[in-house]
C-alpha cells in the first residue's frame, strides 16, 4: 500500500492534506484512488512516485505510470487546466489537465518555477500500418515575467491553457532530465546538450547573461564533458557529467561560494540536489557532500551517518540514513524540519522525523519551498 505524507508550509494547500494550515509532523496526503492501485492494463506492481517538484505555492507529484498530479495555488495557471475552480476548493491532489493529448500520452518528467510548471510528455504516433513512433512535447503552463515559460518573446502567462514550447526539443534528441529554480528552467538532452530559458541575469543560463531569455537556448557550449544531470538554485545552475567520472561545472552567481567552492569532480555520485543557495551530492558509498549557503545550517555535518536517500529544499535538507532514520535540518520555520524545540532550534540541528522498518519502507523523500515529503510503502 502506497502512502504519501507531507509537512511544512501549507498556506495555499500545496501539501494536499485537506486544509491550509502549516504542520510540523507528517500528515497523510490526499491522493486519487486510482493512483494507489495497480494499473489494469499493465504490470500488477503498484505505481511508485518518481518525482515531487514544488513551486512557490504549488506542488506536482509524478507517478511511474506517467500520471501527474497537482495541489496548491492554481490561480497562476501553474497547475494546468482547472475548468471548474469551485470544484477544486478542498486542498488535495488532482490530475493535471494539459488539454487534448493523444491517448497514448504519458508525462515522463516535470519541473516547477515559482509560478509556472513544465511537463515533458511522450506520445506514440501511428506511422505506417501498425507501426508507431515516439514523439515528445514539452508543455509550459503558469506565469513568469522573465521567460520562465519558454514560449517566445514577451509571453508571460499561459492563462488556463498549457502551451507546447515551439520547436523543442531539437530534432533527433529527447529530454533526459529537467530542472528549475525560482525563475529559470534547464533541460538536459539525450545528445548531451543542455538548453535553458528564463531568468539568466547572473549567467545561470550561460553567456551572454540576460535578465530574460524567452525561448530555449543552448547553454553548455565550452563545457568539456557530456552532461547527464542538472540542478538549479536561485541564481545558478550546476551541470554533472556521468557518475563514473563525476565532472561538475556551476554557471551563474558565486554568492556563498557556490561556484568557487565546487569540486571539479564528484565521482560515483548517486543523486544530486540544489537549494536556493547550496548544492548537495550523494555518493554511492552513502557520503553526502554539500557546499554553499549555510546560514540556517542546511549543509551536511561531518558526523552524518551514511545516507540512502536525500532531498534538498529551498533552505533545508532531509535524508534517510542507511539505518532507516529519516532526519531533517536547516530553516524549518514552517515545520518542514519537524517540530521546533525550545522556540527556535539551533542551526543545523537534526530532527529525527521517522524510522523506516517494521512493515513500512520509505521509498522516496522530497523537499520543496519549506515543504517536506515522504513516500512510504506499507505491507498489506
Amino acid at each position: 500500500m502506497l502512502l504519501l505524507q507531507a509537512f511544512g508550509s501549507n498556506g495555499s494547500g500545496q501539501l494536499g492534506i485537506g486544509h491550509t494550515e502549516d504542520v510540523s509532523t507528517p500528515q497523510t496526503v490526499l491522493l486519487p484512488a486510482e493512483c494507489l492501485l495497480p494499473s489494469p492494463t499493465g504490470p500488477t506492481q503498484q505505481p511508485r512516485i518518481s518525482r515531487i517538484v514544488a513551486g512557490g505555492n504549488h506542488t506536482l507529484v509524478l507517478f511511474s505510470t506517467g500520471t501527474l498530479l497537482w495541489s496548491g495555488d492554481h490561480t497562476t495557471g501553474a497547475c494546468g487546466r482547472v475548468p471548474d475552480p469551485a470544484a477544486a476548493t478542498t486542498p488535495q491532489f488532482r490530475p493535471v489537465d494539459l488539454g487534448p493529448l493523444p491517448p497514448s500520452s504519458t508525462v515522463r518528467l516535470a519541473a516547477a518555477t515559482w509560478e509556472a510548471s513544465v511537463a515533458v510528455v511522450s506520445s506514440q504516433v501511428a506511422t505506417h500500418g501498425s507501426d508507431c513512433s515516439s514523439s515528445e512535447t514539452v508543455y509550459s503552463f503558469g506565469r513568469g515575467g522573465k521567460g520562465e515559460l519558454g514560449l517566445g518573446q514577451g509571453i508571460t502567462t499561459t492563462g488556463e491553457e498549457p502551451a507546447a514550447i515551439p520547436n523543442f526539443p531539437p530534432p533527433g534528441s529527447h529530454v533526459v532530465d529537467i530542472a528549475a529554480g525560482v525563475g529559470h528552467v534547464v533541460a538536459v538532452l539525450s545528445n548531451g546538450e543542455v538548453w535553458g530559458w528564463g531568468n539568466g541575469r547572473k549567467g545561470q543560463l550561460g553567456e551572454p547573461a540576460a535578465a530574460a531569455i524567452w525561448a530555449p537556448r543552448r547553454i553548455n557550449e565550452g563545457v568539456g564533458f557530456r552532461v547527464v544531470r542538472a540542478v538549479c538554485g536561485r541564481e545558478f545552475t550546476c551541470l554533472f557529467g556521468p557518475s563514473e567520472t563525476g565532472e561538475t561545472v556551476v554557471l551563474g552567481s558565486d554568492k556563498w561560494g557556490v561556484r568557487s567552492r565546487a569540486p571539479e569532480h564528484v565521482s560515483q555520485w548517486k543523486d544530486v540536489g540544489a537549494g536556493w543557495g547550496s548544492l548537495a551530492v550523494l555518493k554511492g558509498d552513502g557520503t553526502l557532500v554539500s557546499w554553499g549557503r549555510d546560514d540556517h545550517g542546511q549543509l551536511a555535518r561531518d558526523d552524518l551517518s551514511r545516507v540512502k536517500h536525500m532531498a534538498v529544499g529551498s533552505e533545508h535538507t532531509m535524508v534517510l540514513t542507511k539505518e532507516g532514520e529519516l532526519m531533517a535540518w536547516g530553516w524549518g520555520e514552517h515545520g518542514n524540519c519537524g517540530p521546533i524545540r525550545d522556540g527556535n532550534g539551533e542551526k543545523g540541528e537534526r530532527n529525527r522525523i521517522a524510522t523506516s522498518g517494521q512493515g513500512t519502507e520509505i521509498t522516496m523523500i522530497g523537499a520543496g519551498c519549506a515543504t517536506s515529503w515522504i513516500a512510504i510503502e506499507k505491507a498489506t
